[in-house]
């Protein structure tokens, strides 16, 4: 019989940094993991096969997609139930990956119960199974990589959160790298085993490299310095929790053993730092604050001492001066147009502070140019009730009939039985058969054994952007910035095959610039000629997509409606003659009355932050977001003074 042979990990050209991460896992498997993520035909996989082949006594699991719950954490063991009627475990996966690397190739495609499962056994290291009559329990702790296309949807911020590490790869630019790259493969393509033994020297050389360092890594020491530093670079990126600067020391260390030291420099946590922060960390409302340029002969110094030397510099960093004070008040004066008192005990008295600019904008229409399109973290829009549904799409995970959809889980049937769970049924039957009379049957099911399935799959949903264009929207090239997001925002909206309708609210009313279509493009041309200019008729506006969004689901009773608002909330025209503002929350709250999720960009970028957008956020039960955090979602490529 012919070996199987896995591409050599030396030989894969390029990708360093993934390299790099998947050596520190296999040195320190408390760092907690690496997230890969990148394009088609990145040689990530080939990697990671590629390093399971250099440690002895480690294998891959791999974590299929379509894998079941009772095949991930186990279940009850048929064959000796049926036999025996015995209650016995048979394990699943994570039984199989425990002090193994657990891979899940296109870990942002699993379905939500796997990735539970995943986020209770990852944190705690044990897979406890209560299920079917059954209590058991088992060390489940593992490496955990993942790789993803972001193109195809991004993790949930609680998944994504447990693996230490996120590598972004790219395919390699340099075309004598790409031919080269093209070479490497024919020949092992040719004779597997002719080229593994080209790279053998080398794949022994690492695997000796990796086996010095895991005997040294528990020797490396970590003052209480370097922790301060470690804390000091988590603080100052924003990044959520504490995981942030465990991974960034877990790796340090991994960092350290590999170098044959067993202490840590400030280079070993700045390393860390770049590969355990970017999906971590967070957007801040002010300027992000850099590490102080490293002298290149102090590469070595212990990491303490650099943190020492790096607390003068911090303090009184963010104090600003009385020139630069007095200046941002005068600017804050002048944008109230009047007494402040008066301004903030009047926060529907927008109409006073745009004045200016709409009556500017009333005859002199402005059109703008989109501003630069970025990727955004996808909408994410769930249906309010458990009905099945028809259609399509990628959005949303709706339960479907018996004849489409994945098999997920399964439940006591419901009125006329119409798909039967076999392998759940057959569980429930299985303790009883010594007890049953048979009739000559293999097996004896009653009626309080059948399960039935239950089904998910993906559809579209009918996303409807209310777009304001008022003159106030013209200010400062605003939007320019409003544009950009809104076509990034399409640009998800076409990838998971949604629907899209868009309006404009502006000078005395609103606007429907395109129904209810799947024509993408068509919303970003409307989007692009879309002028500027009048004033902000926004109870109108929401008063029109009301009456959108309820006849589309009307017409189409399977429809998953969204509404995503583009607003200061600065409204300034009313509807039957009374307070402008006052009738904005009343249509709001017209809409979250009928249970349509719905999405609030607050566009507002003055000194003075009256709030009416997210006034109008909290009276529609809406999520909320400023148009500066939108690009938050993304997963940064680097930390800004981290890796230089």
């Amino acid at each position: 019989m012919g070996r199987n042979f896995v591409f050599p990990f030396p030989a894969v050209e390029g990708q360093d940094p993934v390299k790099k991460a998947l050596l520190w896992n296999t040195v320190n498997p408390l760092i907690g993991g690496v997230l890969i993520s990148g394009e088609k035909g990145t040689a990530k996989s080939t990697l990671v096969r590629g390093m399971a082949a250099l440690l002895p006594g480690m294998k891959v699991v791999e974590l299929p997609l379509n894998v079941t719950e009772d095949r991930l954490v186990g279940t009850l063991d048929l064959e000796k139930a049926i036999k025996e009627g015995k209650k016995v475990f048979e394990p699943g996966i994570l039984q199989k990956a425990h002090g193994n690397i657990l891979y899940v190739d296109e870990v942002n495609l699993l379905s939500d119960n796997i990735v539970n499962c995943l986020l209770e056994v990852s944190a705690s290291g044990v897979n406890k199974v209560e299920r079917e009559g059954i209590s058991f329990s088992h060390p489940a702790r593992f490496i955990l990589i993942g790789t993803m296309n972001p193109e195809e949807g991004m993790l949930r911020p609680q998944f994504i959160d447990r693996f230490g590490l996120y590598v972004e790869v790219k395919g390699l630019e340099d075309l004598n790298l790409r031919v080269d790259v093209i070479k490497r493969r024919l020949k092992y393509e040719r004779d597997p085993a002719a080229y593994v033994g080209q790279w053998l020297e080398k794949a022994v050389e690492i695997k000796e490299q990796i086996a010095l360092a895991r005997d040294k890594v528990d020797l490396v020491q970590v003052s209480e310095n370097a922790v301060r530093l470690a804390a000091r670079i988590a603080e100052k990126e924003n990044c959520a929790g504490h995981r942030a600067e465990l991974a960034v020391l877990e790796t340090a260390k991994a960092i350290a053993a590999l170098c044959g030291r067993t202490y840590l420099t400030v280079k070993d946590i700045e390393e860390a730092a770049g590969f355990a922060l970017p999906h971590r960390v967070r957007q801040k409302s002010s300027a992000s604050v850099c590490l102080p340029e490293q002298d290149p002969q102090d590469d070595g110094t212990d990491a303490g001492q650099r943190e020492k030397d790096t607390e003068s510099p911090e303090e009184g960093r963010d104090q600003p001066n009385s020139e630069q004070q007095e200046n941002h008040n005068q600017g804050r004066d002048m944008d109230r147009g009047g007494d402040s008192s008066t301004r903030n005990s009047e926060p529907d008295s927008g109409e006073n502070n745009h004045e200016e600019s709409a009556a500017a904008g009333e005859n002199d229409d402005d059109i703008q140019e989109p501003g630069e399109i970025f990727i955004i973290k996808p909408l994410e829009i769930k249906p309010v009730d458990r009905r099945k549904r028809r259609g399509s799409g990628k959005r949303s995970k709706t339960i479907t009939g018996p004849e489409h959809g994945r098999y997920v889980r399964y439940t006591f049937p419901r009125g006329k039985l119409r798909d039967i769970a076999f392998d759940a049924t057959i569980r429930a039957a299985a303790l009883f058969q010594r007890e049953r009379g048979k009739n000559g049957l293999a097996l004896a099911i009653r009626n309080s054994d059948v399960r039935e399935k239950v089904r998910e799959r993906r559809t579209g949903s009918t996303i409807l952007f209310i777009v304001d264009a008022s003159g106030s929207m013209g200010a400062n090239q605003r939007m320019k910035a409003v544009k950009g997001a809104v076509l990034s925002l399409l640009n998800d909206v076409y990838q998971k095959r949604d629907k899209v309708g868009m309006l404009a609210f502006r000078k005395n009313t609103a606007e429907l610039l395109l129904g209810v279509t799947r024509s993408v493009d068509l919303a970003q041309k409307k989007l692009r000629d879309l002028p500027t200019g009048g004033k902000t008729p926004l109870a109108a506006g929401l008063c029109l997509g009301y009456e959108l969004i309820k006849a589309v689901m009307l017409k189409d009773p399977d429809a998953i409606p969204f509404i995503v608002v583009v607003s200061d909330g600065r409204a300034n025209v009313p509807l039957t003659g009374g307070d402008p503002v006052d009738d904005a929350l009343r249509a709001a709250r017209k809409i979250a009355a009928e249970g349509i999720k719905s999405l609030v960009i607050d566009t507002e970028r003055d000194y003075i932050k009256l709030g009416l957008a997210r006034k109008i956020a909290e009276a529609m039960k809406a999520d909320y977001q400023k148009l500066d955090e939108l690009e938050a979602g993304r997963i940064a490529c680097s930390v800004k003074g981290l890796v230089r």
